[in-house]
């Protein structure tokens, strides 16, 4: 079993290509890195999408063919959407959509053309342990891992998990007229961000299981700045690699 883990953000994956160095070897195609060996036991491919769906599919469709993995994590960042998520809460999808999707009236607003559906769902086996690996990395080591200056900031108490929809499109949302924009139209969805539904359309169209995991750098109804660069260094991607460890030493024991 090969699992492809995939990242928009440098700072996503960069703990785990560490771990991987050595012995790991680097394969070019499409202007991406596609770093191949073993981690915690486990054959992975790590490759950096960039940023936006067309470089999502890319990297995917990539990740099938020439390194035919078994399954997709793809690990990064969001934006909260829903009332009462709070900076370093954990996102994770049981569905994805598009919601720069609309091809109506030709078709219903937000279904994928000749494919019939809107929403894609994730594997439930990979999504239920990645559930289990951040709730066990939040409860015992994100207090050792990240900054207590971090944690005051946020004023939230713990970060929770949540597992839930997730938004995708091609357009950074930053504003609160589009956050109340996408809640009214996708009541159902926790987070918004830029590849998790096209990983999740590639993944659906080659019958692969894939997962997505995503850390709120901010939340809907939360007032406080946040500086983003700082939070992808100190915060982002310790979660993803601390997580992400724990999902593979689960896989493995």
């Amino acid at each position: 079993m090969t699992l492809g883990i995939v990242a928009a953000l440098h700072e996503e994956i960069a703990d785990l290509l560490a771990e991987m160095a050595p012995g790991a070897r680097v394969e070019s195609i499409g202007m991406r890195d596609y770093h191949v060996g073993k981690l915690h036991g486990h054959d992975c491919v790590i490759v950096l999408a960039r940023i936006g769906k067309v470089a999502a599919a890319a990297t995917t469709t990539a990740l099938i063919h020439r390194f035919d993995v078994d399954e997709i994590v793809f690990t990064g960042l969001a934006g909260g959407l829903a009332h009462g998520l709070s900076v370093g809460d954990v996102v994770i999808a049981d569905t994805l959509v598009q919601h720069d999707m609309d091809a109506s009236p030709l078709f219903p607003r937000y279904e994928i053309p000749l494919l019939g559906c809107a929403t894609f769902g994730t594997a439930p086996a990979l999504r239920d342990a990645l559930v289990q690996a951040a709730r066990d990395w939040l409860t015992d080591e994100m207090a050792a891992q990240v900054s207590s200056t971090w944690r005051d900031e946020w004023q939230t108490g713990t970060p929770r998990v949540h597992v839930g929809q997730i938004a995708s499109g091609d357009r950074f949302v930053s504003s609160a007229q589009e956050v109340d924009r996408l809640r009214n139209a996708l009541p159902e969805a926790l987070a918004v961000e830029m590849e998790g539904a096209a990983v999740a359309q590639v993944c659906h169209e080659y019958g692969i299981p894939f997962a997505v995991m995503r850390t709120l750098s901010d939340a809907a109804d939360d007032a406080a700045h946040v500086d983003f660069a700082r939070f992808l260094r100190e915060v982002a991607s310790r979660y993803s690699h601390g997580i992400l460890h724990r999902f593979l030493t689960a896989k493995a024991a």
